[in-house]
């Protein structure tokens, strides 16, 4: 019997619960791998969703830190040395806003602590919460609302305090 989406969402949510750090399942030739913390050594930030995914931080090549919101080629975004890139943890829709008739949660030049929410990533109806990897100020928003985002782009940038 093949995963469905159901199955999928609960071993999601079992993985987000545990301590466990990495899941294969292999069903059926459908091979299933759940990552929590993938950042290559920088500490990590559990998504408060439904998802399993971490909001990896770490720091990119210098370049020039503008508020280049809405940045359309993201994926090769470069960023100051010292300032963070909280980077997308998985392919999905991303929402700036917590409804459609909301403010978003954060703008440039907002005061972050660790933890505040970002935005939100939605894969298949599942939405995660990307939240800050530490306290700080957000010096740029390379996703526009409601707009296709990859694995590992840069999302937003993070002067930390």
């Amino acid at each position: 019997m093949p995963l469905s989406f159901k199955d999928v969402a609960e071993i999601l949510k079992i993985v987000d619960a545990s301590d466990c750090e990495e899941v294969i399942l292999e069903v059926e030739g459908t091979r299933l791998v759940v990552r929590k913390g993938q950042n290559n050594g920088a500490a990590s930030t559990p998504s408060v969703g439904t998802t399993t995914t971490a909001a990896p931080a770490s720091a990119e090549q210098p370049a020039p830190a503008q508020s280049t919101e809405g940045t359309s080629d993201a994926a090769t975004v470069n960023i100051d040395d010292g300032l963070v890139a909280v980077r997308s943890p998985m392919v999905g829709t991303t929402y700036r806003c917590p409804a459609p008739d909301e403010p978003p949660f954060v703008e440039v030049g907002t005061r972050v602590e660790k933890g505040t929410p970002l935005c939100l990533i939605e894969v298949m109806k599942l939405y995660t919460t990307i939240e800050a990897p530490g306290a700080g100020v957000i010096v740029a928003i390379y996703a526009d609302d409601a707009t296709l985002v990859e694995f590992d782009q840069i999302l937003f940038s993070i002067s930390p305090e």
